[in-house]
């Protein structure tokens, strides 16, 4: 159903083609990634991109700490439309005041600064700019991974707040040009595949092998008129999860029916690749042939067809438990269990959220559950709408009150289910979630203190299939029901009388509202001559996401506190990290008062003379990793270990260009290792690199080092700083992107 092809490729005559009519220099100029990205780029360079964006999104887990940023380095008021959605931190029963003192800070900001303010439960960030923002042609910055919008011709990237903070500044995202890859669509889905069972496919075929790592994905073919537009958005949601850089596909009539009922003609156009377009690799995918999907914790590309996964269901569950069991020896897990009475059976099922909560999604699964019953058993069916103006029409058309009347439970527009927040399963639960993600702990327990749930993700049309069959795991392909087509009527009227619309109406009286949770960044030190870092966490998993580096869920409710979020640390992956890296920074506080340590000068005795390379050289903590920064983009990932004093990540490689730009503005020197090094070393054992601050400077690209271990050993170490921008160099010398604008300003 899927194939990967990994030579260049052209589109001619609207079919993929060994050979095309131009060279594939001129071809690369045809794609439809090309005439976005430089009609953004401001850098003269169709190498080097420097792109601004048409309007920038951001949620109540972000947006504060941007504002911020940006406030700290001089930003009198939004240059481009930026709305602020409140769809992460809806609940306020965690830390008392903290989540809606954020949101009125929002508000403030959005008065004095010129922005949106969408308030909590209206709509779902993604949603909000699908709605509202998108435009044929345009790019949108997103402080969120799963910002993708190419369904709607929009070119659309998630970062860092970081990255947002330089916008608002008026600066650039910078990128080299990126690799494009065509996604072939031909045929039509059966009835019964959805969104996410594509998406899942396409995860699984291409995730493990890195096939498109930070590349864009151009969808072309005859398959796309096949496809309504929310079943476009499911599918393109979800290419943040096989970690390319964004999408784009082509438009049609369909997509400008979107923007008509939308009430914004005007903002489509159509797109399609020029004739020849060339594009570095490719993907077919036969519509045709995808079946109901499962993907199995602890990643949407851990996937099987529902089928498949039936008859091996025992062995697979067994499979799961082993890894759980090792990541979480405190949790006694116990899956297969689920194994029984012919059946394989879950204990919840979740729609929601920007994949899952979209209104043809929810009037298809009502078709399958109407007239029947969700059970009274064990199984609850819990169904987010995406927003206010959709959960209003599934309410006019009757589909609230057909899955209510199953046993189904509606609720408002949030995000939580899909980072923990929400919905959290009992011990050893099995959810089924057509969410974006079934990462560890990314529904909520707590395996490091015992508890454990495992998440499934499958597509809103099995999941309906399964309730109706009280929680037995079945395709929706196996029953007998007729989807019934319904035309959306998106009513704009019920955010005129809610949001708060202020781009171009900056009014600098206004006082920013600043509840005891929201304070400023600590001080940050530029680097160093020299560089001793210990490290604090050895991670050698195969990948290790964002939310291990720092968990979602409750803990994000303290993001607007940058020192109490950062005692949450690995704390779910490495506990003793935190006090590893505070024992760390204490000591760099003693040097910088003075007063080097004598742990210090004796480290550094191994490698010179301690008390005299004690006055030049800055100490602080490390983390290890194999491949870090899968996953989401929130930049705390990596502020949270500046803010304890962490001064580098060494890797093989980082998973996702967000998170290495993430620790590049938090002044985290981003080193990296070559593929076969060994890396034997444990927690405490040191990492000294004399002369950093001016290779950095100088751009040099290979950096010797000395590993110091615990027992007084010296063993050699090459490190690689690659490809690091000029902009990029000066905010590391400077010890932050903050720190850069407030030398500049």
């Amino acid at each position: 159903m899927i194939t990967l092809h990994e030579g260049g490729v052209f589109l001619t005559g609207g079919a993929p083609s060994a050979a095309g009519p131009v060279t594939p220099e001129e071809g690369r100029k045809r794609t439809m990634a090309w005439s976005i990205l430089q009609a953004h780029n401001t850098s003269g360079d169709p190498d080097h991109l420097q792109i601004r964006f048409d309007a920038m999104v951001s949620h109540d887990i972000t947006y504060v700490g941007i504002i911020q940023q940006a406030r700290a380095s001089g930003m009198r008021e939004f240059p481009i439309p930026y709305a602020l959605t409140n769809c992460h931190n809806s609940l306020c029963a965690v830390g008392g005041t903290i989540n809606e003192d954020d949101h009125v800070f929002g508000l403030s900001a959005a008065k004095k600064y010129g922005g949106i303010y969408v308030p909590a439960n209206q709509s779902v960030i993604h949603s909000y700019a699908r709605e509202q923002m998108a435009k044929c042609g345009a790019m949108i910055l997103g402080s969120d991974s799963h910002t993708r919008y190419g369904a709607l011709g929009t070119m659309a990237v998630g970062e860092g707040g970081p990255e947002l903070a330089k916008q608002l500044l008026k600066n650039t995202w910078d990128v080299n040009y990126p690799k494009v890859v065509l996604v072939y669509l031909t045929g039509a889905p059966k009835r019964g595949v959805g969104p996410h069972d594509v998406a899942i496919a396409l995860v699984k075929a291409t995730f493990a092998s890195g096939f498109v790592n930070n590349c864009v994905l151009e969808f072309c073919g005859p398959g796309i008129a096949n496809l309504p537009i929310d079943y476009r958005n499911g599918i393109d949601v979800m290419t943040t999860e096989t970690t390319c850089l964004s999408s784009i596909w082509e438009t049609d009539s369909v997509t400008e029916g979107f923007y008509q009922t939308h009430q914004r003609p005007e903002d489509y156009r159509e797109l399609h690749p020029a004739d020849g377009a060339y594009y570095d690799k490719s993907i077919e995918i036969d519509l045709s042939q995808v079946e109901p999907m499962i993907a199995l914790p602890f990643h949407p590309s851990n996937a099987y067809t529902i089928h498949e996964f039936l008859e091996n269901a025992a062995d697979i569950l067994a499979n799961v438990e082993s890894d759980a069991q090792k990541r979480y020896p405190k949790a006694h897990v116990k899956l297969t269990d689920k194994v029984h009475d012919g059946g394989v059976w879950a204990d919840q099922g979740v729609i929601a959220g920007c994949a899952g909560g979209l209104f043809d999604n929810i009037t298809e699964a009502a078709d399958i559950l109407r007239g029947g019953s969700t059970g009274n058993g064990a199984f609850t069916l819990d169904v987010y709408p995406t927003s206010v103006p959709v959960s209003l029409e599934l309410t006019k058309i009757g589909a609230t009150a057909d899955l209510l009347e199953t046993g189904a439970v509606i609720k408002p527009s949030f995000c939580g289910p899909c980072f923990g927040a929400g919905d959290v399963p009992a011990n050893n639960g099995l959810s089924l979630r057509h969410t974006t993600r079934n990462f560890p702990n990314r529904e909520g327990s707590k395996p490091a203190e015992g508890q454990f749930a495992g998440v499934c993700l499958m597509d809103s049309r099995s999941i309906a299939a399964t309730a109706l069959n009280g929680g037995r795991i079945t395709a929706a392909t196996d029953i007998d029901y007729e989807p019934i087509h319904r035309e959306y009527h998106f009513d704009k009227g019920v955010y005129d009388r809610r949001l708060y619309y202020g781009f171009g109406k900056a009014d600098p009286s206004v006082e920013l509202v600043m509840g005891p949770n929201i304070t400023d960044w600590p001080k940050m030190q530029p680097l160093a001559e020299n560089l001793l870092v210990e490290l604090a966490a050895v991670l050698h998993d195969p990948v290790t996401t964002t939310d291990e580096l720092i968990p979602s869920g409750e803990t994000s409710s303290y993001r607007s506190n940058p020192l109490r979020l950062a005692e949450f640390t690995l704390s779910r992956r490495e506990p003793a990290y935190v006090g590893r890296a505070k024992a760390a920074a204490e000591i760099e506080s003693e040097r910088l008062a003075g007063n080097a340590p004598e742990k210090l000068t004796a480290i550094l005795d191994k490698v010179g003379d301690g008390a005299a390379l004690a006055q030049t050289t800055q100490f602080g903590s490390c983390v290890f990793a194999n491949k870090p920064g899968d996953g989401s983009a929130r930049e705390q990932a990596a502020s949270c270990q500046k803010v304890l004093g962490g001064l580098a990540n060494i890797c093989y490689e980082f998973a996702t260009k967000r998170y290495r730009s993430n620790c590049i503005n938090w002044g985290i020197l981003p080193f990296t290792l070559d593929e076969g090094v060994s890396f034997d070393y444990e927690p405490g054992d040191c990492v000294f690199v004399p002369g950093i601050r001016n290779a950095i400077e100088n751009g040099v690209e290979n950096i010797s080092a000395q590993v110091i271990k615990r027992d007084g050993t010296v063993e050699d170490l090459l490190l690689h700083v690659k490809g690091l921008t000029d902009d990029e160099k000066e905010i590391i010398l400077d010890g932050c992107l903050m720190n850069y604008y407030a030398k500049r300003n």
